[in-house]
């Protein structure tokens, strides 16, 4: 009951005007003003005001915020003229613009007493109501309801002693529930019974009434006292019934509340005696707590302060309250941060150098970028790291570098994987309203470091995902950027922490998932795969001394010889890190170990011919010399995240209609060098000794092979151009020679990128000559002269030589003999000598 009190209570107070108490808020009016209150003239048509959750009764005064625009328009222009309205509730509250059906068909006329204009652009009215009328038909809806009504007469059909009996009984029952309830002023009690006019009290309390929207409604459409009446006092009755209910349901939770207090009185009293004996205690872990926050030196005078604060909430909190635990946390997690603590770095660039050398060979520019830090670093003490993001096939060593790094400037080294990570709070961390909330993988990094200072590896950075969760990158952009990462938020914390002297490196495999934002602040080095005279001398300074300590062996129990270490590169594995060469010689050191410990041998030299015996048959052939053996195809240099790779693409012809065939899963990139090809031989047919029939009535297959691998890109675009050129003039590509460069219609040859990875996959594979755009030739000249060494590297810059240098000079057979055509299948195939184009339009995938 008296649902309402608080919104007749605000609306008045707040506006500093109006009723200054709960009960001027109730017209305590007579019977006599109550009859010519609803006996006033009602218009025949009414503007119609949709109420959400309200039913408005005759004489009372409730208070409206409307915000719709059908009903400030409604409200504005009833205002300005007599200020009568009516009022209908609606009959789905959820409903935002309702239309006529969504009306009930009863409501109230209402007077407005007062506007009040809100700060939002909404209105606030205050309204009492007439009477009680029916709507006949709506007649408006634009730009608010209008409708046309009816009057509704309510019978008085009690009188004289029985309904002052029945006034009292229900002034009674009201004032005890007035009395029972906490929420109700007990002024109310005192309003009720100063109400006179026995329709009034009986719509002031159905206006009231805790029940649901439909019943107030069938109580305003009751028109007999009598009838109303009854209905009321059942619903007074059910509130009665649950209010003692609920007052026996406190007497209980009373009882359980002393008992509470008397434990928390017996736990005080055991306090003080531990205390006394001088055990461990809550007082005397709050005191160390604050102990160590004296002790740190260099924290933000607002860290401090936040510290402070939950600690002192912590003396005020019962150690078996819930939150005792999750303030202890937080002011533990505060504590523990490393803040204004940094290790001292190691500026000597010689020393530095030599543990880089001992621990990886190779990677000159990344090295060189290290030096380069350290030594500005040594120059000016107040630098701010760089962001790194080591970038390249796996297995070169990006992550052990970081390793190596750390060691180098000796500073802690801290390493975690964004592989896989879809939530944005594992970087920024859980709000302390989450139960179990932790900071972030950054905070809990520097948690574990101890240091402010370290060398933090944030692996696969490519890999990380975002779904509903957010997006983990997006966080990553303040936490890599050296211009905000001085006052890095974390969500569980909420206090600013320095990364500034973090210095944070990246891994990736690929840079295309990145988003460009993210990859614009980091400093991207590019780690190359390694040549087959890297891999020899790693294998030998470092991953057979390893392999043979942790397989339990000495340096004199075993020997591997460079001619076998170089076997199991070229027959074993097919790779640009070492990775999987690891693998293989550890299989080598498991062999041999497996020997002494059967006391067959007491050491072992592992020379070329014991390779096949323990690794098995030979895994990598080198596939060019062999496919290359008939006209239409032709090897590619291809670049892939783990490295470069060789690509065969292979044509051929059969009779047709001039259709054009491309399988292998290739991309639109990769289908228009091909259409590009073709074009380009049409044009210049008569030069390469084409025939035209060629172009006519034979169907082209162009396939890449290993199908079930995506491919795309412009790179094939000669390699393309070179298996459709051999297909046509029947002369075959020469063997050991691959080829890379994007092709256009003018017959221009463009450079292309990856050229070290793809040239290292050239020697991998045993090729002897690359053909290679001219405009590319810098990039040839960043690449170690041991890399080259035996291979051939020919330059150019249009498309016109390329069939000179790739193909054999004499044709397997005369292309004119080789694509002659019969009458009877040029007449099948359109006897006009119309071909089928070979453009986009026609292109038929299989």
């Amino acid at each position: 009951m008296f649902e309402h009190k608080n919104r007749f209570q605000t609306a008045f107070e707040d506006q500093n005007e109006g009723f200054d108490d709960f009960e001027q808020a109730i017209p305590l009016m007579s019977e006599e003003e109550e009859r010519k209150l609803t006996e006033s003239e009602i218009p025949d048509s009414l503007p119609i005001l949709p109420l959400k959750n309200t039913v408005l009764f005759p004489g009372v005064v409730v208070p409206i915020t409307v915000g719709r625009d059908r009903s400030l328009a409604l409200v504005k222009e009833a205002y300005e003229n007599d200020k009568t309205i009516g009022v209908v509730a609606q009959k789905d509250e959820s409903v935002e613009d309702p239309d006529p059906q969504d009306l009930f068909q009863y409501g109230t006329v209402a007077q407005i007493l007062k506007l009040i204009k809100m700060p939002d652009g909404s209105k606030s009215i205050v309204i009492q109501g007439k009477s009680v009328f029916h709507i006949e038909e709506f007649t408006q809806t634009d730009p608010f309801f209008k409708a046309d009504v009816e009057p509704v007469q309510q019978n008085m059909d009690v009188s004289g002693i029985e309904r002052d009996a029945s006034m009292r009984s229900i002034k009674e029952t009201a004032s005890k529930i007035v009395n029972l309830s906490p929420n109700i002023p007990s002024e109310a009690s005192i309003a009720i019974n100063n109400i006179s006019s026995p329709t009034f009290l009986l719509n002031f309390i159905s206006s009231n009434l805790q029940v649901s929207l439909d019943e107030k409604q069938d109580l305003l459409e009751i028109k007999t006292f009598s009838e109303r009446l009854d209905k009321v006092m059942e619903h007074l009755n059910k509130e009665l019934q649950v209010l003692n209910l609920s007052e026996e349901i406190r007497s209980k939770v009373k009882t359980d509340i002393d008992d509470q207090q008397r434990d928390f009185y017996l736990r005080q009293q055991m306090k003080a005696i531990q205390e006394a004996l001088g055990e461990d205690s809550e007082q005397q872990d709050i005191a160390k707590l604050r102990e160590r926050l004296e002790s740190k030196v260099d924290v933000p005078e607002e860290v401090i302060e936040a510290a402070e604060k939950e600690i002192q909430r912590l003396e005020m909190t019962p150690n078996s309250s819930p939150n005792y635990g999750i303030i202890h946390s937080y002011v533990e997690w505060i504590l523990d941060l490393p803040w204004g603590e940094y290790s001292d770095d190691k500026l000597d660039l010689k020393h530095a150098r030599k543990i880089l050398d001992e621990d990886h060979y190779g990677l000159e520019k990344v090295k060189k970028r290290i030096i380069e830090y350290l030594a500005v670093l040594k120059l000016k003490k107040d630098m701010k790291a760089p962001i790194l993001c080591f970038y390249g096939p796996p297995g070169v060593g990006k992550t052990s570098l970081g390793k190596s790094i750390a060691r180098a400037m000796n500073r802690q080294f801290e390493r975690f994987s964004l592989g896989g990570i879809h939530d944005e709070a594992e970087i920024r961390g859980h709000r302390r309203t989450y139960i179990g909330a932790l900071p972030g993988r950054i905070l809990r990094a520097m948690k574990k470091a101890g240091k402010g200072n370290p060398v933090m590896m944030l692996d696969e950075i490519d890999k990380v995902g975002s779904d509903f969760r957010g997006d983990p990158t997006s966080a990553l952009l303040e936490v890599l950027d050296p211009e905000q990462n001085d006052s890095f938020t974390d969500n569980y914390l909420e206090l600013e922490y320095d990364l500034s002297k973090v210095m944070f490196i990246a891994t990736a495999n690929s840079l295309d998932t990145i988003p460009a934002p993210l990859r614009d602040r980091m400093e991207i080095i590019n780690i190359s795969g390694y040549t087959l005279e890297e891999k020899v001398e790693i294998a030998r300074k470092y991953l057979i001394p390893k392999q043979i300590l942790e397989n339990g062996l000495s340096k004199k129990q075993i020997k591997i010889s460079k001619a076998a270490i170089e076997k199991i590169i070229d027959e074993y594995t097919r790779e640009s890190g070492v990775r999987n060469l690891e693998r293989q010689i550890a299989a080598v050191c498991r062999n041999v170990a497996a020997q002494i410990a059967s006391d067959d041998i007491d050491e072992k030299s592992v020379g070329v011919n014991d390779i096949q015996e323990i690794l098995g048959k030979q895994k990598f052939f080198s596939e060019v010399a062999e496919r290359t053996t008939v006209p239409g195809v032709s090897t590619g240099l291809a670049w892939t995240p783990y490295g470069g790779d060789i690509l065969f693409i292979e044509a051929s012809v059969s009779k047709g209609s001039g259709k054009l065939h491309i399988t292998g899963q290739l991309g639109d990139v990769m289908k228009e060098s091909a259409m590009l090809a073709i074009s380009y031989l049409k044009a210049h047919a008569d030069k390469l000794n084409i025939p035209e029939d060629a172009f006519k009535y034979w169907d082209l297959h162009i396939h890449v092979p290993q199908g079930a691998v995506p491919k795309d890109g412009p790179s094939a675009g000669i390699s393309i151009f070179s298996a459709v050129s051999s297909i046509f003039t029947q002369r075959k590509v020469k063997g050991s020679l691959a080829m890379t460069g994007e092709i256009t219609l003018r017959g221009l040859v463009l450079p292309v990128g990856g050229i070290k990875e793809k040239v290292l996959a050239a020697k991998r594979s045993g090729i002897k000559k690359v053909v290679l755009p001219k405009k590319n030739e810098k990039d040839v000249d960043e690449i170690e002269s041991d890399v080259l060494g035996g291979l051939e590297v020919q330059y150019i810059e249009r498309m016109d030589p390329i069939l000179d240098i790739v193909l054999e000079e004499k044709p397997v057979t005369d292309p004119q003999k080789r694509f002659k055509v019969s009458d009877e299948h040029k007449s099948h195939n359109g006897a006009s000598g119309r071909t089928k184009d070979t453009s986009a339009e026609s292109l038929v995938m299989e």
